[in-house]
């Protein structure tokens, strides 16, 4: 088997069903990886139907029904488990696949034995381009991020809109949404830290897999349309609290507990002055601006009162 293609859902039925069909062009082909290829879909116990529509109208996909909510890298490793791909492709179910995507990433590193895990380009539904990769994060860089100094000078983001669309670059993080890895790295690094249930376990694997010796490359000629967030938006303040939960967890896993006891002391400097939200929603006029500044100044006082538990 040439590449294992692994998709967790979980909720995201209709986006799914449009992932798959994009699929379809790259399984039809005569070309002998296609032949050589499988999809594994593992649903993380939707309630949306997922399951049934999978059985009636996807028979080529195999599909792995969890019964619970693995999170994330719990759903990715069960689909490792069953895997037999040489390489790994780990997509998200709110994408859509590209004409030669797929081929190019794997082609990517049947040539360059040196690197270890690819992204492709990532697109936005206007085919503007989103961010695909970013520096791995440190202290400074969240510290950066949060009070967006980006603006001023891409520190804690990459300055993508000034790469060139044709050449390679080696990253530090990929995009979850799109990584295609090979089998014996994912085996030797361990697979997806499951002690996250989302976020930060791509920055995670990544670091691993550069630990390791491997480079880790953006393929921009590989184009990948991303929604995003389609699974988060059902609970956003849940999504908004375990995103900085997951960063902890990976300062205080990699870098030590003083780093994480920084990163809190940071992020409830930066989340304080973002309640002052609340009051300035007051006096919009705009109905959508006020309801995003009211669910904003929600989520950070939430956020203010966890940070001891975290």
């Amino acid at each position: 088997m040439k590449v294992s293609i692994v998709i967790v859902s979980w909720n995201t039925k209709k986006i799914l069903a449009e992932c798959l069909n994009s699929l379809k062009p790259f399984f039809d082909s005569s070309n002998a990886i296609e032949q050589q290829s499988e999809v594994i879909v593992v649903d993380n116990d939707s309630s949306d139907g997922t399951i049934s529509l999978l059985q009636q109208e996807f028979e080529w996909v195999t599909l792995l029904d969890t019964g619970e909510n693995l999170g994330f890298p719990g759903g990715n490793n069960r689909g490792f488990a069953v895997s037999q791909g040489e390489y790994i492709l780990l997509l998200n179910p709110d994408t859509l696949v590209h004409d030669d995507a797929i081929e190019q990433l794997i082609q990517y590193l049947d040539e360059n034995p040196d690197v270890g895990a690819v992204g492709s380009r990532l697109l936005n539904t206007d085919g503007s381009l989103q961010e695909s990769c970013y520096p791995r994060p440190t202290i400074g860089r969240e510290l950066w991020r949060l009070f967006h100094l980006d603006r001023i000078k891409p520190i804690g983001i990459y300055d993508m809109d000034s790469w060139s669309l044709v050449d390679t670059r080696e990253v530090e993080v990929l995009m979850g949404a799109c990584i295609l890895a090979r089998r014996s790295i994912i085996e030797t690094v361990g697979g997806m830290d499951e002690d996250y249930f989302m976020y930060s376990e791509e920055v995670d694997l990544c670091y691993r897999i550069q630990k390791a010796d491997w480079k880790i490359v953006w393929l921009p000629k590989a184009k990948i349309t991303h929604y995003g967030g389609q699974s988060t938006d059902l609970v956003k303040t849940e999504m908004f609290l375990r995103l900085y939960e997951s960063k902890l967890l990976y300062f205080s896993k990699n870098h030590g507990r003083t780093a994480a006891s920084i990163y809190k002391l940071i992020l409830y400097i930066a989340s304080v002055p973002r309640l002052c939200l609340y009051p300035l929603s007051q006096i919009q006029r705009s109905h959508t601006n006020r309801d995003k500044m009211l669910v904003l100044a929600s989520q950070y006082r939430q956020l203010i009162q966890k940070l001891p538990s975290m």
